[in-house]
């Protein structure tokens, strides 16, 4: 089996965030646009750290910026549809943090079924200087909490 075989599930997951898809997110085709999914793996990440550290990490003297990213469509998706974000840690560094992502949609069963899977490559530099630096306390403490996980989706 190779990778690209590979079946992601939900509980490989250990954070799932929601996420809705949105009116404006379907493009002429009818289908949620190829970019929107980055949105939805940013929207995930962003949102679940600022949950699990109880800290506006917009605030912070060191921020997270995306140093790289990759998506693999699986599936179609539409609106309106609810989705879960599945989130968790490839590789936590002292300077960026390796999410492996996958996004899940309900299929005609009921079931969670990925749509897509990616990853995201957060590297933390300071606010003003935009110089690289070490990851904040709060940030890497969540991150730690996920552990390492087999999961290399894209």
């Amino acid at each position: 089996m190779s990778a690209a075989d590979t079946v992601i599930s939900i509980e490989q997951f250990p954070v799932r965030w929601p996420v809705p898809t949105r009116w404006d997110d379907n493009d002429h085709y009818g289908h949620v646009n190829n970019v929107t999914y980055y949105s939805y793996f940013d929207t995930a990440v962003n949102a679940w750290l600022m949950s699990a550290t109880g800290v506006d990490i917009r605030t912070l003297p060191a921020i997270g910026v995306v140093a790289e990213t990759s998506c693999r469509y699986l599936s179609e998706l539409t609106f309106p549809e609810q989705l879960q974000v599945g989130i968790s840690i490839e590789k936590l560094g002292t300077k960026s943090i390796v999410y492996a992502l996958a996004i899940f949609h309900e299929d005609a069963a009921g079931r969670w079924a990925a749509a897509a899977t990616g990853r995201f490559v957060h590297v933390y530099v300071d606010a003003v200087t935009r110089t690289p630096v070490a990851i904040p306390a709060a940030i890497k403490e969540a991150a730690g909490s996920l552990g390492a996980n087999k999961v290399s989706p894209a």
